[in-house]
């Protein structure tokens, strides 16, 4: 699974912003539990994962912090 582009994670709606980042958080679970039990093949997915779990969070508090202060 390749990095979005940011400007594909700013066009997101805030439902599929949560679904995203709900849904990158339950893969990051699994990548760990994979790595305990020894059944990890893909190790670089924890990158790719940890950086795309920060774009979205990222762009949500921008949203939250752009509509608290208007």
């Amino acid at each position: 699974m390749a990095r979005p582009n940011i400007s594909e994670v700013i066009k997101l709606t805030d439902d599929d912003l949560q679904k995203k980042i709900a849904e990158i958080r339950k893969e990051l679970f699994d990548l760990r539990f994979q790595r305990a039990t020894r059944q990890l093949s893909e190790s670089h997915r924890f990158k790719e994962a940890r950086i795309q779990l920060a774009q979205l969070l990222t762009v949500q508090n921008d949203r939250s912090r752009s509509s608290s202060s208007s």
